[in-house]
């Protein structure tokens, strides 16, 4: 059950991103709605997987999406809303593109062990082997875009604190950040395969994360447009 409600949590919000995406269209929201679909269907995996003991498509769909790529969508949103430049964009956009490709076939050809699947919670490292590409690929990817997410958050929370026109933008980055961090902590529930300490991590992230989302995506207060407008660029 608690696969499931990771799952429709996920969805919720990365529905109510995509909504404010497409009345706003700010390429962030978008980013932030892609992580957080993922979650949705990487908890929908495992949802599977407890209930119906794990396939490998599963547990490619759980890893892929749960393990690998969320993170590095985050801090690219993160990106986007500290840079804001179409140029900017762009690379950051060709760079998930590379990355989502090179994910793919790293575990398309990876070789998954019938015997580390039976677990309820399968361990990447049972499932493909200790040091093997695909179990590699969080240390790969995951962690170096959960440091660029938390560097981006610190930077962002300097350049901004003191300034009451970005006060929402603050405390959003904030959020995301501290959310990104339970959720990485639910990592460690995961490898000694408690299923439920996990979920609720993840749920918890995600919650946290997605008020956030919404707090650093407010309009500057009008009484503050007249300060801030020669430097539009800062505005959510």
């Amino acid at each position: 059950m608690f696969p499931l409600v990771a799952a429709l949590v996920g969805f919720v919000f990365a529905t109510l991103l995509v909504r404010q995406y497409a009345d706003r269209k700010r390429p962030y929201q978008l980013m932030w709605a892609i992580s957080l679909a993922m979650y949705g269907v990487a908890s929908a995996a495992a949802f599977v997987g407890v209930k119906s003991g794990w396939s490998a498509f599963d547990y490619r769909v759980y890893w892929a999406l749960g393990a690998v790529l969320n993170v590095p969508f985050l801090a690219a949103g993160e990106l986007q809303l500290l840079l804001r430049h179409r140029a900017a964009n762009l690379a950051i956009d060709v760079a998930l593109v590379f990355v989502v490709v090179y994910v793919v076939v790293v575990l398309r050809h990876a070789t998954l062990d019938p015997a580390g699947l039976a677990p309820r919670l399968p361990s990447g490292k049972d499932v493909f082997g200790d040091g093997t590409p695909a179990h590699r690929l969080p240390q790969l990817i995951s962690i170096p875009s959960y440091v660029l997410l938390l560097g981006g958050a610190s930077w962002s929370a300097w350049r901004m604190h003191g300034r009451p026109e970005l006060r929402d933008r603050f405390i959003g980055t904030l959020l995301i950040a501290f959310g990104a961090t339970i959720v990485a902590g639910g990592a460690t529930f995961a490898a000694y395969g408690n299923l439920s300490g996990f979920c609720i991590t993840l749920v918890a992230g995600i919650a946290v994360m997605f008020l956030g989302f919404l707090r650093a995506s407010r309009p500057t207060p009008a009484s503050f447009a007249p300060a801030s407008a020669p430097a539009s660029s800062t505005t959510a």
